[in-house]
């Protein structure tokens, strides 16, 4: 189960290279087909000559990707040339593109034509990977390596295909990786994500280290853009380090913010070192926190404790109860049980506290009543009663919606079936032939419903893919706006027991 899950996890980032968002896949389809005169003049010119691609997109377009007349056309010119790869390769690219599952068999009849050609297999990589057929795809992906073995992204898409048990094994691979590519993206994006995925902080500050060396941040836009992560890490463990970094990054905004943070917090430590523990506190309290970090718990529970030396449990207990409250984890738990303990709260009235602050922000879920993708019958949201709701808004070609799926599911592994309704809804209604093949082949078991965004938008205001919510028996949301990552599987434990 693990190293499908980091599979998932990297592959299907990845995915967001292999397919266009949501928005360019509509911009493909026209609503309804051009004018008969264009459509003519557009078939004319690919009757004029064959190869062409561009006169076969433009016939494609005028047509629209939805017209039943569409697929027959090419069906039959491919008989009638079956050695000209511009026809299928043409009109499987532009349904690839447009992320519908119609793009398989033409990518496929293409690579019969030219098995050389990378791009299709990358491209069938793509497609197999969003039907949940992890195995296909890297085999796909493969043969996209070996026709273009020079391909950094394609070698870098092979590479996180064995995500598996030996860490050790992996984290040679991708030292590998970066010795075959040290000049190219790739290599930083792979030390990145293992830096990422470093459960250890001292092992994250070791990989981010070596990509700072390696992929200096002023010539690699993944390194540069990533230092964050390095300077967060410094933050917690040695500011002054921090403080270095950021000076070498520029002026952008969040790194002016980290800078302020960095001598804030070095202030703090010689502050604490004279046990002058108010005036740290106030230094630390004045700091803003960038909008995107990995410290707001770590500053969090730095503040409560200088607040706990000062005498003032009950405020460093609120802080932390309301932060658990939306998003718990195991130390901020810990912290709170040991500030109530002083303040004279037991196990109990400490459970009490938070679910008063759960309650108070709590608001009645929409109750849909949507389309099963199992049968013709629907599931209305009341007939969950009495279990605890997972909701997911997503879409089949969304990397961070996939990636977040094996998390989800190793959590819901860990209680009773009956107890938590694992239910995803499908805002892409043009991506709903890859679903079934998709939770069929990856062995995911969430309910799928189909929706659209409008639908998202008016009843539950998403805005963008993945949106999780958390729904209590009663039917009401206690928990949203939360990710779940190889990191914090426990956070989502944690939020499902708590309504359980």
């Amino acid at each position: 189960m693990k190293n499908k899950l980091k599979y998932f996890i990297y592959s299907l980032l990845l995915t967001m290279v292999f397919y266009c968002a949501p928005a360019a896949a509509q911009r493909l389809v026209r609503i309804g087909p051009a004018p008969v005169e264009e459509i003519e003049k557009a078939r004319a010119a690919v009757l004029l000559n064959m190869e062409s691609i561009e006169a076969h997109k433009n016939y494609i377009y005028a047509l629209n990707l939805d017209n039943p007349l569409l697929i027959p056309q090419y069906k039959a010119w491919m008989k009638k040339y079956p050695k000209n790869i511009n026809i299928p390769l043409t009109i499987g690219t532009i349904y690839y593109r447009a992320e519908m599952s119609e793009a398989k068999e033409f990518l496929l009849q293409a690579a019969k034509i030219d098995p050389n050609n990378a791009q299709i297999w990358s491209m069938l990589s793509g497609d197999a990977f969003i039907r949940g057929q992890t195995d296909l795809s890297n085999e796909y992906i493969k043969k996209a390596m070996l026709a273009d073995p020079s391909n950094a992204g394609y070698a870098f898409q092979y590479l996180f295909s064995f995500g598996n048990d030996n860490p050790d094994e992996y984290k040679q691979k991708v030292f590998d990786f970066v010795k075959r590519f040290p000049k190219d993206e790739r290599g930083a994006q792979a030390l990145y994500w293992l830096g990422e995925d470093a459960g250890d902080i001292h092992d994250k500050i070791n990989y981010f280290e070596k990509l700072l060396q390696l992929y200096p941040p002023k010539e690699f836009n993944w390194s540069s853009s990533r230092m964050i992560g390095l300077a967060d890490a410094y933050l917690q463990t040695d500011p002054e380090k921090a403080l270095v970094l950021i000076n070498s990054m520029g002026d952008e905004k969040d790194w002016q913010i980290r800078k302020k943070l960095a001598e804030s917090l070095i202030q703090v430590g010689n502050l604490e070192q004279a046990k002058n523990y108010k005036e740290a506190f106030n230094v630390l309290n004045q700091v803003t926190l960038p909008r995107f970090n990995y410290i707001d718990d770590f500053i969090l529970l730095k503040k409560a404790a200088l607040q706990q030396k000062t005498g003032d449990v009950k405020t460093a207990y609120d802080s932390l109860a309301e932060k658990f409250a939306k998003l718990p984890t195991d130390e901020l738990h810990a912290a709170l049980e040991l500030y109530g303990k002083e303040i004279g709260k037991d196990k109990e009235q400490i459970t009490n506290d938070i679910k008063t602050i759960r309650n108070s922000k709590a608001v009645e879920a929409y109750p849909f009543n949507l389309g099963l993708y199992s049968s013709k019958d629907s599931l209305n949201l009341n007939d969950l009663k009495g279990k605890v709701v997972l909701l997911t808004f997503w879409f089949p070609g969304c990397g961070p919606c996939r990636a977040e799926f094996p998390h989800f599911q190793a959590v819901i592994n860990k209680f009773k079936p009956g107890d938590v309704a694992y239910v995803g809804i499908n805002v892409a209604p043009e991506q709903d032939p890859y679903v079934a093949p998709l939770i069929k082949n990856a062995g995911y078991s969430f309910i799928p419903l189909r929706g659209s965004r409008a639908f998202a938008l008016k009843n539950y205001a998403v805005q963008g893919e993945p949106q999780n919510f958390l729904i209590d028996k009663d039917g009401k949301i206690i928990f949203k706006d939360f990710r779940i990552d190889q990191k914090n599987h426990r956070t989502l434990e944690l939020m499902i027991t708590s309504l359980l």
